[in-house]
């Protein structure tokens, strides 16, 4: 009994041993088979089917150095380059003297950027071939990428950024598969605030390795340079956790923690009426980091806001033009500075900007004020007549008479007669209105329509201001016969 067991059993190893043979030397023509169908399909351009027949015939036969080459080449078509790479050199592990191996681990090393491993591959393969022309293009791009690389760090040293940005787009002509690149690329775009395009980088890189430093640290210089401190922070401070020696996201964090605390602590001053503290706090915040547009033309604002509130009209008016040199669309700064330019009497500047104002804003509010601006101008436009006769606009009737009397006794022609032919003209001018001041604010009608802002009519016709001159004094005398006047010299 116990025989015939051991011989059934014996005769059953022997029938899997003839069919793990008949097997094994089955494999090889199934994976053969694979391959070429494979060729088939790489040729017509196929590339994923393609794929799947080289993976099933790896499956056979995974010493087979050449299926993983023709793999290799299948992941580059797709712009796979990483598992292509990985291929290429398991192909050169099965083989060391397989050179179109050698050459995809050169290309691949170019298209990501790893110069030393491109460099690496193409020595080997001028060990196997001397005479070997097969990586002369991905020579003469190492030696391009190398100089681009100089450059590079040059301008980046030198924070010319859109510089850095122009090489980089040629760098990444060759090497459109270089993270490295991707992400300073996207850093420099950050800078110079154009953060929808950095972001749009960042997210692509982190989709492919959510365990990017560089990547978490790009996003969050973008939500920093988009006035988002806080979570801004955060992303630094992810950063430093899957980098503790990530130097540029430690230094962005402590950046963008004192530029939080210096913008709240001058908002607080602010509105504690402490204007000089807050000037101060907002003066020094500004030093933090020139690149922050966003963040600087709201301390610039802040700033301007306080200089207006302590009298540096000019100095606000420097701090509004800066913000909308920044963004013009800035409407708050608009209005500020109009509102600081009519208080400087400067009626052409305040009317160009509440009609930019109201371009951005089309509110009852502003067309109020652009009118009064406007009218402002017109009133600016025509003579001050209560400048010439030196009083204020809330001067009284006998004030008015006052001064038109002081200033006509000292701008007479008679008191000018031996004075030179260009100053008796001068002084005729002046006598003259003087005049055309007094005929008009000692009219009640007329100093009201003056006052308003209305057309009076044109004193300059018809006007004599000598008869004007003796009507004043023959009345004022209380005789009523014209008092005789003369000057002593």
């Amino acid at each position: 009994m116990l025989l015939n067991v051991l011989v059934g059993l014996f005769y059953c190893s022997s029938e899997r041993c003839k069919t793990f043979t008949s097997l094994n030397l089955l494999y090889p023509s199934i994976a053969e088979e694979k391959k070429k169908l494979g060729n088939d399909q790489y040729k017509a351009q196929n590339y994923q089917a393609a794929l799947k027949l080289y993976s099933d015939a790896i499956q056979l036969c995974p010493d087979f150095a050449a299926y993983y080459g023709n793999r290799s080449a299948c992941y580059m078509m797709l712009s796979n380059y990483l598992n292509a790479l990985s291929d290429a050199r398991q192909a050169v592990r099965l083989d060391p003297k397989f050179d179109k191996a050698y050459v995809r681990i050169a290309k691949c090393c170019l298209l990501m950027g790893d110069m030393v491993g491109s460099e690496q591959a193409i020595k080997k393969i001028l060990e196997l071939d001397s005479q070997s022309s097969a990586v002369k293009t991905e020579q003469q791009g190492l030696q391009q990428l190398r100089q681009l690389e100089k450059t590079i760090q040059s301008n980046y040293d030198s924070k010319a950024y859109r510089n850095v940005v122009y090489y980089l787009d040629s760098a990444l002509a060759i090497a459109p598969a270089c993270l490295r690149y991707r992400l300073l690329k996207a850093e420099c775009l950050a800078f110079l605030g154009r953060c929808d395009e950095a972001v749009d980088i960042a997210v692509s890189v982190m989709k492919l390795d959510s365990t990017s430093a560089d990547a978490i640290y790009v996003r969050g210089l973008c939500l920093y340079y988009t006035d988002n401190l806080e979570k801004g922070i955060l992303h630094f401070e992810r950063a430093l956790q899957l980098d503790p020696d990530h130097s540029k996201a430690k230094e962005m964090r402590n950046k963008s923690k004192a530029l939080k605390e210096m913008k709240e602590n001058g908002n607080t001053l602010f509105k504690s009426g402490r204007f000089r503290e807050a000037q101060t706090v907002y003066t020094e915040a500004l030093k933090i980091d020139e690149f922050n547009k966003d963040i600087n033309s709201k301390l610039l604002y802040n700033r301007a806001l306080v200089n207006s509130k302590i009298g540096s009209l000019r100095d606000a008016i420097a701090d509004c033009t800066r913000v909308l040199e920044i963004n013009s669309q800035y409407l708050k700064a608009l209005l500020l500075r109009a509102r600081c330019y009519n208080d400087l009497e400067k009626f052409d500047e305040c009317v160009n900007d509440y009609e930019a104002a109201l371009q951005l804003q089309k509110t009852p509010e502003i067309k109020k004020l652009l009118r009064d601006a406007k009218l402002a101008l017109k009133k600016s436009k025509r003579k001050d007549y209560y400048k010439i006769l030196g009083i204020s606009r809330g001067a009284s009737d006998e004030e008015i008479k006052k001064a038109y009397r002081k200033k006509a006794l000292v701008h007479h022609p008679d008191r000018h007669a031996n004075s030179s032919a260009e100053e008796r003209k001068e002084e005729e001018l002046k006598f003259k209105e003087i005049g055309e001041a007094y005929a008009i604010l000692s009219d009640q009608r007329k100093k009201m329509r003056y006052d308003s802002g209305q057309d009076i009519e044109d004193q300059e016709q018809d006007f004599d201001p000598n008869q004007m001159f003796r009507h004043f004094f023959q009345f004022s005398s209380g005789t009523g016969q014209g008092a005789s006047f003369g000057f002593e010299f």
